[in-house]
Protein backbone atom coordinates (compact mmCIF):
# COMPACT_ATOMS: atom_id res chain seq x y z
CA UNK A 1 0.00 0.00 0.00
CA UNK A 2 2.99 1.99 0.55
CA UNK A 3 4.29 1.74 -3.07
CA UNK A 4 0.68 2.51 -4.43
CA UNK A 5 0.38 5.74 -2.41
CA UNK A 6 4.28 6.61 -3.58
CA UNK A 7 3.09 5.72 -7.18
CA UNK A 8 0.25 8.24 -6.90
CA UNK A 9 2.37 11.39 -5.12
CA UNK A 10 0.85 10.32 -2.05
CA UNK A 11 3.25 10.73 1.04
CA UNK A 12 2.05 7.66 3.64
CA UNK A 13 4.08 6.12 6.48
CA UNK A 14 4.30 2.77 7.85
CA UNK A 15 3.37 2.11 11.85
CA UNK A 16 3.21 -1.76 11.95
CA UNK A 17 0.68 -4.00 14.46
CA UNK A 18 2.41 -4.40 17.83
CA UNK A 19 3.26 -7.84 19.23
CA UNK A 20 3.13 -8.61 22.83
CA UNK A 21 6.50 -10.37 23.39
CA UNK A 22 5.39 -11.26 27.52
CA UNK A 23 1.79 -13.24 26.21
CA UNK A 24 3.42 -14.95 22.90
CA UNK A 25 6.97 -16.47 23.94
CA UNK A 26 9.01 -19.22 22.43
CA UNK A 27 9.10 -22.32 23.71
CA UNK A 28 12.64 -25.01 23.58
CA UNK A 29 12.71 -26.36 20.23
CA UNK A 30 11.91 -30.19 20.45
CA UNK A 31 12.06 -32.63 17.08
CA UNK A 32 8.82 -33.04 15.64
CA UNK A 33 8.27 -36.50 16.06
CA UNK A 34 5.48 -38.54 14.14
CA UNK A 35 2.42 -36.40 15.20
CA UNK A 36 3.46 -32.91 14.35
CA UNK A 37 0.08 -30.70 15.08
CA UNK A 38 -0.41 -27.87 12.30
CA UNK A 39 -2.64 -25.13 13.27
CA UNK A 40 -4.04 -22.75 11.26
CA UNK A 41 -5.68 -19.69 13.23
CA UNK A 42 -7.95 -17.26 10.72
CA UNK A 43 -11.83 -17.17 10.68
CA UNK A 44 -13.73 -19.39 8.93
CA UNK A 45 -14.14 -17.15 5.69
CA UNK A 46 -13.74 -17.88 1.70
CA UNK A 47 -10.72 -14.72 2.04
CA UNK A 48 -8.86 -16.97 3.93
CA UNK A 49 -9.55 -20.01 1.96
CA UNK A 50 -9.26 -22.90 4.66
CA UNK A 51 -10.18 -25.21 2.15
CA UNK A 52 -6.85 -25.10 0.70
CA UNK A 53 -5.07 -26.00 4.50
CA UNK A 54 -7.31 -28.80 4.66
CA UNK A 55 -6.38 -30.52 1.35
CA UNK A 56 -2.76 -29.46 2.23
CA UNK A 57 -3.20 -31.42 5.51
CA UNK A 58 -4.37 -34.49 3.51
CA UNK A 59 -0.96 -34.76 1.57
CA UNK A 60 0.96 -34.45 4.92
CA UNK A 61 -1.03 -37.25 6.36
CA UNK A 62 -0.02 -39.07 3.75
CA UNK A 63 3.20 -39.11 5.52
CA UNK A 64 2.44 -38.63 8.65
CA UNK A 65 -0.25 -40.35 9.22
CA UNK A 66 -0.48 -39.20 13.32
CA UNK A 67 -0.56 -35.64 12.47
CA UNK A 68 -3.07 -33.37 14.34
CA UNK A 69 -4.71 -29.89 12.17
CA UNK A 70 -6.26 -27.54 14.67
CA UNK A 71 -8.41 -24.60 13.24
CA UNK A 72 -8.93 -21.50 15.32
CA UNK A 73 -11.39 -19.49 14.43
CA UNK A 74 -15.59 -19.05 13.62
CA UNK A 75 -17.09 -17.69 10.42
CA UNK A 76 -20.00 -18.65 7.73
CA UNK A 77 -17.89 -21.27 6.11
CA UNK A 78 -17.65 -23.82 9.19
CA UNK A 79 -19.91 -26.62 7.83
CA UNK A 80 -18.87 -26.88 4.23
CA UNK A 81 -15.20 -26.81 5.92
CA UNK A 82 -16.95 -29.46 8.02
CA UNK A 83 -18.06 -31.68 5.44
CA UNK A 84 -14.90 -31.07 3.80
CA UNK A 85 -12.84 -32.84 6.27
CA UNK A 86 -15.36 -35.71 6.15
CA UNK A 87 -14.63 -36.28 1.99
CA UNK A 88 -10.67 -35.94 2.66
CA UNK A 89 -11.17 -38.70 5.63
CA UNK A 90 -9.52 -36.10 8.44
CA UNK A 91 -12.41 -35.97 10.73
CA UNK A 92 -11.15 -37.95 13.59
CA UNK A 93 -7.36 -35.71 12.81
CA UNK A 94 -9.07 -32.49 12.60
CA UNK A 95 -10.42 -30.09 15.85
CA UNK A 96 -12.48 -27.07 14.57
CA UNK A 97 -11.82 -25.51 17.66
CA UNK A 98 -13.57 -22.32 17.23
CA UNK A 99 -12.94 -18.83 17.84
CA UNK A 100 -10.76 -18.96 20.89
CA UNK A 101 -10.49 -15.68 23.20
CA UNK A 102 -7.37 -13.97 22.97
CA UNK A 103 -5.93 -15.44 26.26
CA UNK A 104 -6.27 -19.12 24.46
CA UNK A 105 -4.00 -18.33 21.81
CA UNK A 106 -0.70 -18.67 23.36
CA UNK A 107 -1.35 -22.01 24.70
CA UNK A 108 -2.44 -23.29 21.30
CA UNK A 109 0.76 -22.02 19.74
CA UNK A 110 2.67 -23.74 22.27
CA UNK A 111 1.87 -26.96 21.05
CA UNK A 112 2.26 -26.25 17.80
CA UNK A 113 4.78 -27.67 15.45
CA UNK A 114 3.76 -25.69 11.88
CA UNK A 115 1.60 -22.62 11.60
CA UNK A 116 -0.08 -22.21 8.06
CA UNK A 117 -1.69 -19.04 6.16
CA UNK A 118 -3.83 -20.20 3.54
CA UNK A 119 -5.50 -16.39 2.96
CA UNK A 120 -6.58 -15.35 -0.54
CA UNK A 121 -5.20 -11.55 0.74
CA UNK A 122 -3.72 -9.86 3.48
CA UNK A 123 -1.95 -7.26 4.77
CA UNK A 124 0.14 -7.45 8.12
CA UNK A 125 -1.52 -10.32 9.85
CA UNK A 126 -1.22 -10.72 13.66
CA UNK A 127 -2.02 -14.83 13.50
CA UNK A 128 1.79 -14.64 11.41
CA UNK A 129 3.22 -12.14 13.88
CA UNK A 130 1.88 -14.15 16.93
CA UNK A 131 3.35 -17.76 15.86
CA UNK A 132 6.48 -16.38 15.03
CA UNK A 133 6.34 -14.91 18.64
CA UNK A 134 5.72 -18.60 19.53
CA UNK A 135 8.79 -19.54 18.06
CA UNK A 136 6.21 -21.62 15.29
CA UNK A 137 7.41 -21.75 11.56
CA UNK A 138 5.04 -20.34 8.75
CA UNK A 139 4.06 -21.31 5.96
CA UNK A 140 2.03 -18.70 3.99
CA UNK A 141 0.28 -17.75 1.00
CA UNK A 142 2.59 -14.93 -1.02
CA UNK A 143 0.11 -12.31 -1.12
CA UNK A 144 -0.73 -8.85 0.24
CA UNK A 145 1.65 -7.40 2.49
CA UNK A 146 3.12 -10.89 3.79
CA UNK A 147 6.06 -10.76 1.67
CA UNK A 148 7.05 -7.10 3.11
CA UNK A 149 6.20 -8.92 6.60
CA UNK A 150 8.66 -12.37 6.33
CA UNK A 151 11.15 -13.50 3.98
CA UNK A 152 10.97 -16.56 2.10
CA UNK A 153 13.14 -19.04 3.19
CA UNK A 154 14.27 -16.79 6.36
CA UNK A 155 11.67 -15.82 8.47
CA UNK A 156 8.77 -17.92 6.64
CA UNK A 157 7.95 -20.71 3.74
CA UNK A 158 6.26 -18.51 1.10
CA UNK A 159 3.66 -20.92 -1.54
CA UNK A 160 1.23 -19.04 -3.92
CA UNK A 161 -2.58 -18.55 -2.96
CA UNK A 162 -5.03 -21.39 -3.45
CA UNK A 163 -2.05 -24.02 -4.53
CA UNK A 164 -2.70 -27.22 -1.69
CA UNK A 165 0.12 -29.13 -2.85
CA UNK A 166 2.86 -26.71 -2.71
CA UNK A 167 1.66 -25.44 0.60
CA UNK A 168 2.20 -28.85 1.37
CA UNK A 169 5.65 -29.75 0.08
CA UNK A 170 6.45 -26.16 2.23
CA UNK A 171 4.87 -27.79 5.29
CA UNK A 172 6.64 -30.93 4.92
CA UNK A 173 10.34 -29.72 4.40
CA UNK A 174 9.88 -27.73 7.67
CA UNK A 175 8.72 -31.19 9.14
CA UNK A 176 11.87 -32.61 7.87
CA UNK A 177 14.32 -30.37 7.87
CA UNK A 178 15.54 -29.39 11.48
CA UNK A 179 17.77 -26.65 10.34
CA UNK A 180 15.45 -25.28 7.96
CA UNK A 181 12.62 -25.21 11.22
CA UNK A 182 15.31 -23.89 12.94
CA UNK A 183 16.76 -20.81 11.33
CA UNK A 184 12.91 -20.03 10.50
CA UNK A 185 12.74 -19.95 14.58
CA UNK A 186 15.21 -18.09 15.39
CA UNK A 187 14.99 -15.19 12.42
CA UNK A 188 11.54 -15.62 13.15
CA UNK A 189 12.16 -14.43 16.31
CA UNK A 190 14.26 -11.27 15.33
CA UNK A 191 11.91 -10.10 13.14
CA UNK A 192 9.00 -9.99 15.88
CA UNK A 193 11.20 -8.26 17.98
CA UNK A 194 11.16 -4.80 15.96
CA UNK A 195 7.09 -4.71 16.82
CA UNK A 196 6.96 -4.33 20.27
CA UNK A 197 5.27 -1.59 21.60
CA UNK A 198 8.69 -0.08 22.89
CA UNK A 199 9.40 -0.46 19.15
CA UNK A 200 6.41 0.92 17.62
CA UNK A 201 5.20 3.51 20.21
CA UNK A 202 7.45 6.50 18.69
CA UNK A 203 6.28 5.81 15.27
CA UNK A 204 2.33 6.88 16.47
Amino acid sequence: LHDVFRRFGAHSSIVPNIIDLARFTARAPAAFGTAPHVVVTRNLEKLYDIGSALRCFARVRERYPDARLTIAGSGPEREALERLAVELGLSESVKFAGLLKPEQMPALYAGADVMLNPSLADNMPNSVLEALASGVPVVSTNVGGVPFLVEDRRTALLVPAADPEQMAQATLRVLRDPALASTLRTQGLDLVAQFTWAQVKPLW
